[in-house]
């Protein structure tokens, strides 16, 4: 689950010191240390962001608890996922611009963000859209990309295809139900428990909603129409889902 926070302990970015959560040994949240570290100034291709607010996501868990599957050298300053405003650019940058309302994820690492001011790739920023609130576009970056990642870079799927969502009702999932449905795919959700507490989800996104066969089906029968899954899961385990 990502979510957001969102705070400032100083304004403007002539300061030469900024405030950030830190790690300097991997271990419980007790190990995340508030202190006073210098600004970053961004190099060729970045852009310092004026953070309004971070996303916190499992994965910030993982890598201060040191189990990332990323080398993470320590000290770092934790958090990916950020929105806010530009604050200075780096060489070769011309699509932002001082003062641009922006959000993504700062770096490969995923480190960063949990600090007055960050640097970020720019190509990994966007603009952000003035429909969402500071703390909104925060929570978004992360979930969002990697369900289009699983529908679209790695299923390759196109409209008019199906494809099965699992865990529709959770972030990546509920990503993954609204981009299903607006690259006109017709999803459905292979979970009957969620199916029953979540079924407003998916009907208001008027989502595809498979019925689950009989166990005397055969899994080739059950994987038929679902292009994406029947490729990458064992058959047994598509048939069981559905």
């Amino acid at each position: 689950m990502a979510s957001a926070f969102v705070g400032k302990a100083s304004q403007g970015p002539a300061r030469s010191c900024m405030l950030a959560w830190r790690v300097h040994k991997f271990g419980p949240p007790e190990a995340m240390v508030l202190e006073s570290v210098p600004r970053p100034d961004p190099g060729p291709g970045e852009v310092l962001v004026d953070v309004h607010a971070a996303g916190v996501g499992p994965w910030d868990g993982w890598i201060r608890a040191g189990k990332s599957a990323l080398p993470q050298p320590l000290p770092l300053t934790l958090g990916s996922d950020l929105s806010g405003t530009v604050a200075a650019v780096g060489s070769g940058i011309s699509e932002m611009a001082i003062g641009d309302q922006v959000f993504g994820v700062t770096n490969a690492q995923f480190l960063g963000a949990y600090a007055e001011y960050a640097v970020a790739s720019a190509g990994m920023l966007a603009k952000k859209p003035g429909s969402l609130s500071y703390a909104e576009a925060a929570s978004v970056p992360v979930v969002a990309v990697t369900a289009w990642q699983g529908l679209f870079d790695h299923a390759r799927l196109e409209a008019g295809q199906t494809v099965v969502i699992h865990g529709a009702a959770g972030n990546v999932g509920a990503y993954a139900v609204q981009l299903a449905r607006r690259a006109r795919l017709r999803s459905g959700n292979a979970s009957a428990e969620e199916a029953r507490l979540h079924r407003w989800q998916l009907r208001r996104t008027r989502a595809y909603w498979p019925r689950r066969p009989s166990r005397s089906r055969s899994s080739s029968r059950a994987a038929r129409g679902f292009g994406s899954p029947a490729r990458s899961m064992p058959r047994r385990c598509l048939a069981r889902a559905l």
